[in-house]
């Protein structure tokens, strides 16, 4: 079943009762509280600095392995609630998750960054641009991506597909901002994806860094970026660059954009599991070959 995503502006106060989730409006107190089925929920955004939550409704929210991200006060993705339990085999996959050699690492991470530029060239091909421009550097990715094919096809990617001007920087506004906020919501579902395979997302491919929690999750999602910068893309031909209600509700549809697996289409939010129950299997050493998004 396709699990919802819950996204809360409004000062609410939200908890547990009958296994549903409660959510009741403190800025219109005589409009009667909602309802909403644990087990119908994916991911739940909170954005407003006054919404309140319970703690059995968050431990709920864990078991049904929910993921939960808080925002902070610019509205932003800051903080991920991650539950590590439901997956009955999770200590022998991550026993092979550990004992994952460097040789495999890079066979892995060499897949996916072949098929993140890929997605890359598919994107600006779609949108009446040169896709062409990136073949070069999708068939060319070596063992680990030793000579940074990712990078300097990101720089081309980029600059193709919002003019020559643009600079990804996150500190910017703008076209910057939309991506940041759709990579948080993209970032927070990989990591769900990660968690319910059993897997751990703190032991990566490739990223790595000592503040970084969650660094499986930046590998897997690179080659998912791209169906966030379609919705970005199409946005800024709107003129829709200012971070707001609707803008960000029209991000968080990512989770449902089709992605293209051999001999089946699903939801992003869905074949986000069929990537990471891949790397389960790959580690495992019953496959050699991740099973990746093709953007078409």
């Amino acid at each position: 079943m396709l699990k919802r995503t819950l996204v809360f502006s409004n000062p609410v106060s939200l908890c547990l009762r009958n296994c549903q989730l409660v959510v009741a409006f403190k800025d219109r107190p005589e409009t009667p509280s909602t309802t909403v089925p644990i087990e119908d929920i994916g991911v739940m955004v909170v954005e407003n600095q006054q919404a309140s939550l319970t703690i059995p409704l968050l431990n709920a929210l864990a078991a049904s392995g929910v993921t939960v991200v808080f925002c902070n006060e610019r509205a932003m993705p800051a903080t991920l609630l991650q539950p590590f339990e439901g997956n009955t085999t999770q200590c022998e996959t991550l026993r092979c998750q550990m004992a994952c050699g460097e040789v495999l690492k890079k066979q892995l991470w060499k897949q996916i960054v072949e098929a993140k530029i890929r997605n890359q060239a598919a994107l600006l091909s779609k949108v009446g641009k040169d896709g062409n421009l990136l073949r070069p550097y999708f068939s060319t990715v070596k063992s680990g991506d030793s000579d940074n094919r990712e990078g300097i096809a990101a720089r081309i990617y980029f600059q193709n597909l919002f003019g020559n001007d643009f600079i990804r920087n996150r500190d910017l506004s703008g076209i910057n901002a939309l991506l940041n906020y759709g990579y948080a919501i993209l970032r927070a579902s990989v990591a769900r994806a990660i968690v319910a395979s059993g897997l751990y997302p703190g032991i990566s491919l490739y990223h790595h860094h000592r503040s970084n929690a969650f660094p499986l999750a930046d590998d897997i999602m690179e080659p998912f970026r791209p169906f966030v910068d379609e919705i970005v893309y199409d946005l800024s031909l709107q003129g829709c660059l200012e971070l707001n209600k609707e803008v960000k509700a029209a991000l968080i549809r990512v989770l449902y954009a089709d992605t293209v697996f051999p001999k089946v289409t699903r939801p992003l939010s869905v074949g986000l599991s069929f990537t990471t129950a891949s790397l389960v299997k790959c580690y495992k050493k019953e496959t050699k070959n991740l099973s990746l998004p093709l953007l078409t």
